[in-house]
C-alpha cells in the first residue's frame, strides 16, 4: 500500500498518481533506480497550490529525496548523481 510523499494520504479520496522524481530526459532513469514517489493526484501532484508541478519549494522537497537515495542505495558521492542526473539537488 503506498501513500502520499507529501501528505501521508492512502489515497482514498484523492488517487495516488506515480510520480517520477526527476523526469523528462531522466525519466527512464528515475525508472531504472526507483526514484518515484506516490502523490495525491489533484492536491499534491498537479493542482494544489503545494502540489510538485505548482510549487517549487514541494518539487525542491522531492528532489532532494530522490538524491539522497539515490547516492545511498548505490554508493554514489555527489559528483556520481551528477553524471547519472546532471544537476546537484541538495545546495
Amino acid at each position: 500500500m503506498h501513500e502520499c510523499f507529501l501528505c501521508g494520504a492512502n489515497g482514498a479520496t484523492d488517487p495516488l498518481d506515480k510520480h517520477h522524481i526527476f523526469g523528462g530526459a531522466y525519466r527512464k532513469k528515475s525508472e531504472k533506480y526507483g526514484l518515484v514517489v506516490y502523490l495525491c493526484h489533484s492536491s499534491c501532484h498537479i493542482f494544489g497550490r503545494d502540489a510538485v508541478h505548482n510549487n517549487a519549494e514541494a518539487m525542491r522537497r522531492v528532489r532532494q529525496y530522490g538524491q539522497r537515495k539515490a547516492m545511498r542505495e548505490n554508493g554514489w558521492t555527489v559528483e556520481d548523481f551528477i553524471r547519472e542526473f546532471g544537476k546537484n539537488y541538495l545546495e
